[in-house]
């Protein structure tokens, strides 16, 4: 199975993905052609060498109107973005850029950079990833500043630097069209950065946000290493934060930052096979013996409804001789915290255990075929030398009930079928 890893271990921001995914392209000149002939008002693009602590890796280059922006000094390096203003996005002297003489520029809603998206020769699936990722930003600014997402003002030229970079990812997502796509968890850096509306706390308020159910961490580098459009490029194409899965790496990428560090300043990201479809998941448990089964069952629907991979129950004994039940709860682990949350809400327990697992799957599709029965959607799985396919229940149960013939009936005839 064709696997991404992106290992962001100094954070991510646009720019850096960008550049660690181009130095996986098989064509990087085809890509900067592609990029600098799409129409985005006034911006071209450059890919750089770049050499952090020793390694040497890519670094993006975005100009716009002439004038590459320029990083501003770490004391004024972050604005936070209001209703009438800009996100902060490419004010990072980590990766992205920003110019910094605003007052002199408009500024764009999240409508204007759609509509700017629909104009552009890329792919349907390019264009809506692009507006999903601008999405989750927008969706975050406004939370934090208590406007509509339709109030929120992205700087016009700062914007255009933004846009490039999401862009750019996501034309090379569809390029490497990777079957899965994980991270590390991503390191935030730590700190406080100076504004001109005041000093804020790393991650920056819109940061967090994204990064919520993401696992991170602030390590003890000092500044922001994760960016807003980093983290919503990470939120939108991952699928799942840990270790680097066992793969046989055929390439791997490194995205350079602008900043130096004592580590170097960059995304690296791994392309190749995975055989092995292991995954890690969580195990949240605790020991019930004071609720009824049927507040029992009602807590099981609350937790499946919030994500649970799994939940179940098992009999067993507890203090004083009381027979009681585990309930055990499987989920990934950027879901734990908040089902944890749900298992506290809808249980007595006072308490919950927490275990990491590790868990081979198959990868899975669902489609759906049409049968002498009418349409039913089939569950197939592959992986590890095995294929399976499976009818799904509810639909063999619903023919089963309105043709009055029994269930192994229909589903015996469907799977000689297919």
């Amino acid at each position: 199975m064709n696997t991404l890893y992106f290992e962001c271990n100094m954070g991510a921001a646009g720019d850096m993905l960008t550049a660690a995914l181009l130095e996986l392209s098989d064509n990087r000149q085809a890509f900067l052609r592609k990029m600098n002939s799409l129409g985005l008002p006034g911006v071209n693009v450059y890919a750089e060498q770049a050499t952090k602590c020793g390694i040497t890796g890519t670094h993006m280059k975005v100009v716009v109107n002439g004038k590459e922006e320029e990083s501003i000094d770490e004391a004024i390096q972050h604005e936070e973005c209001h209703a009438h203003s800009h996100p902060h996005e490419s004010m990072h002297n980590h990766g992205d850029k920003h110019d910094h003489n605003h007052g002199q520029h408009h500024h764009t809603t999240l409508s204007d950079i759609e509509h700017l998206i629909d104009t552009l020769a890329v792919s349907d699936k390019v264009k809506s990833d692009v507006k999903s990722v601008y999405t989750i930003i927008a969706e975050a600014e406004s939370k934090v500043h208590g406007h509509e997402v339709a109030e929120i003002h992205f700087h016009e030229v700062g914007s255009m630097d933004a846009v490039a970079d999401v862009v750019g990812v996501c034309l090379l997502m569809e390029e490497l069209a990777p079957d899965q796509v994980f991270a590390s968890p991503v390191h935030t850096g730590s700190g406080f950065v100076r504004c001109v509306h005041g000093i804020l706390p790393v991650p920056a308020p819109a940061t967090a946000l994204i990064l919520q159910d993401i696992p991170s961490y602030g390590g003890q580098v000092k500044g922001e290493l994760c960016t807003p459009t980093g983290a919503a490029l990470l939120k939108h194409f991952v699928t799942r934060f840990g270790d680097r899965p066992v793969m046989a790496t055929k390439a791997i990428g490194y995205g350079m930052g602008k900043k130096d560090f004592d580590q170097a300043n960059c995304v690296r990201a791994f392309l190749g096979d995975s055989h092995e479809q292991r995954e890690i998941a969580v195990q949240l448990e605790c020991n019930l013996d004071d609720m009824t089964g049927e507040d029992i069952g009602y807590a099981t629907e609350q937790l499946f409804a919030a994500g649970a991979l799994d939940v179940y129950t098992q009999a067993i004994g507890m203090k004083k001789s009381r027979p009681g039940i585990l309930l055990s709860v499987i989920c990934r682990t950027e879901d734990a915290d908040r089902l944890a949350s749900v298992m506290m809400k809808h249980t007595s327990t006072l308490g919950i255990r927490r275990q990491e697992l590790s868990r081979y799957v198959l990868q899975r599709e669902t489609n759906t075929v049409e049968t002498v029965y009418g349409r039913v959607r089939i569950k197939k799985s592959s992986g590890m030398g095995i294929e399976k396919c499976k009818p799904e229940y509810e639909d063999l149960a619903s023919i089963a009930s309105g043709k009055n013939i029994p269930l192994r009936t229909i589903r015996a005839e469907i799977i000689s079928k297919l």
